[in-house]
């Protein structure tokens, strides 16, 4: 995997135990409004699975399997922030989801945010 050495595309959880580079940019992110992602106030930015470099993971991190069971979300054990979603069958093609709140401010401001009813009726609001 290679990944960029652009530091706005590495991001923490508040501690610093994990550690999340992104392989690029996103182009979008998405703010959901289902009853786990608007508890956690996450901003996702969707990557191929595996196309992120997680490091701390699996040592530093604890995960949480709803709904579907489909994927779990991923946190850090000693600050508790939330980092990242992943598959749970991790099979090629399939997507992992990074909160990029773990991110620069300033530069997760560039980035534009599509808004998502996960709530309802699973369409875009905007």
């Amino acid at each position: 995997m290679s990944t960029s050495s652009d530091s706005s595309l590495q991001g923490t959880c508040h501690c610093g135990a994990v550690r999340l580079t992104l392989p690029s940019k996103p182009e979008k992110s998405l703010r959901c409004n289902c009853s786990i992602c608007r508890r956690l106030g996450a901003q996702w930015a969707y990557f191929e699975f595996g196309s992120v470099l997680v490091e701390g993971h699996p040592e530093n991190t604890m995960d949480y399997v709803h709904g579907d069971k489909t994927l779990r979300t991923l946190r850090c054990k000693t600050c508790g922030v939330v980092t990242h979603w992943e598959p749970l069958d991790g099979q090629a093609g399939s997507r992992h989801g990074v909160n990029l709140n773990n991110f620069d401010p300033e530069w997760v401001q560039t980035v534009p945010v599509r808004r998502f009813d996960g709530a309802d009726s699973w369409t875009y609001l905007d």
